[in-house]
């Protein structure tokens, strides 16, 4: 590999790299994570164990009717659009 197509390459991987860790960060108009966790809890989990954006959304684990749960939800309402048991 030439020496100008290594400098390319490393910064198309920088540039990548900043790009994903972008990605993982709430947006501008996206609902502020306490009232995400507010909502969660108020949709019938007793715990919420961990939130974080993620992928464009909120995801997050938490416990409901005793049962380890994952979830996502709305990034812009804060409303749970799937769930599913914690494998």
């Amino acid at each position: 590999m030439n020496r100008l197509a290594a400098v390319v390459l490393c910064g198309v991987i920088l540039i990548g790299a900043s790009t994903m860790a972008r990605a993982d960060q709430p947006g501008p108009d996206w609902m502020p994570i306490e009232q995400v966790n507010a909502k969660v809890l108020q949709s019938g989990y007793s715990q919420v164990t961990k939130l974080e954006a993620d992928d464009g959304r909120w995801e997050g684990e938490g416990i409901k009717k005793g049962r380890r749960m994952d979830f996502r939800a709305d990034p812009k309402t804060g409303v749970i659009v799937s769930e599913k048991l914690d494998d």
